[in-house]
């Protein structure tokens, strides 16, 4: 019997994190590097995600390893963030042997946070290159308002004036040899629950803010259809393990591991979000998919938590804490 034991999501050693945000404009960059390339697995259960070469990861296509996963703030503007972290990784030799250089394979997913800060400061390739120089000389990673969760925010169903200060949360695991932990980006739609009990820990707030109301309840007050129902939501994630798979069962890992934004976000995976989860696999542990898939959805449920329990007050926008003051 395998005893559980948590650890930060830097003990995942073959995985280096770095994280800059620009706190006044209220958008961020993580990177997530793997020198040594890294298998990849996605799946993308939202109506609007902002990504750039998700087809890599499809099992039927040639690349069999990536090198860098770009969460980031900006929307579909953020997506050129991730010419930086190539920039970074070439010069320093990371990337597939081409010949002539090396090609850094590069995965990236933005979260909607215009409405937050400045819409017109995003995630360029400068901040996207200083995010992966610190990933491969000072890994910086940490929850709360930092990275891609700078933006974050929760409960968005009435619009922003009601909604909640969210971030960027982390949980990792060590059983026996295998190590899995997850980060999460956490910018919904609805409103996050503890898995464990079912209750509601934040989200839409009440007209006087001082306390959580249902998203899902006051969706339903109305079946009128919405043409541009509030769209400024994404949850993204990064199952991270050192068990060894290959692509396609990555993808059927990521795909158990959207069980935890169900169990955790509520209402979840709707047109208005652009859920996605990678899964990474940078090691030659052997361990059973169906174990690694089943705790992935745990410890996604357990970094949402993070994500929201780690968040500051920020633009205006209460976070848990505050609740827990009233």
């Amino acid at each position: 019997m395998h005893s559980y034991t948590e650890i930060p999501i830097t003990a995942i050693r073959q995985i280096r994190i770095g994280q800059v945000e620009n706190e006044k404009a209220g958008t961020g960059c993580t990177v997530l590097v793997c020198p040594e390339g890294m298998q990849a697995g996605v799946d993308v259960r939202g109506g609007g995600p902002a990504s750039r070469e998700t087809p890599l990861l499809n099992p039927l296509m040639s690349a069999q390893t990536i090198h860098a996963i770009t969460l980031a703030g900006g929307s579909a503007f953020g997506l050129g963030a991730a010419g930086g972290v190539m920039n970074c990784l070439e010069e320093r030799g990371i990337g597939l042997d081409v010949g002539v250089t090396r090609v850094p394979l590069v995965v990236q997913s933005d979260i909607f946070d215009l409405t937050v800060g400045d819409p017109h400061v995003r995630p360029d390739e400068a901040m996207g290159y200083e995010a992966a120089k610190l990933a491969l000389e000072a890994p910086n990673y940490r929850d709360g308002n930092y990275g891609a969760g700078c933006g974050a925010t929760i409960g968005k169903a009435a619009g922003m004036e009601r909604c909640m200060k969210s971030g960027i949360g982390s949980y990792a695991l060590q059983i026996g040899e295998v190590q899995i932990g997850a980060v999460v980006v956490v910018n919904a739609l609805g409103d996050v629950y503890d898995w464990k009990t079912g209750k509601q820990v934040a989200g839409l707030l009440s007209e006087d803010k001082t306390t959580l109301c249902s998203s899902a309840e006051a969706m339903k007050a109305s079946l009128e259809v919405m043409e541009n129902r509030f769209a400024g939501n994404t949850t993204l994630a990064v199952v991270m393990t050192n068990a060894a798979f290959d692509k396609a069962r990555l993808c059927k890992i990521a795909g158990m591991a959207q069980d935890g934004y169900a169990r955790s976000i509520h209402p979840v995976h709707t047109s208005a979000d652009g859920d996605s989860i990678y899964a990474v696999s940078a090691g030659d542990v052997k361990a059973d998919m169906d174990v690694i898939g089943t705790l992935a959805a745990e410890i996604v449920s357990e970094a949402i938590l993070r994500a929201v329990q780690c968040a500051g007050t920020a633009y205006g926008y209460p976070c848990l804490s505050d609740l827990r003051k009233l």
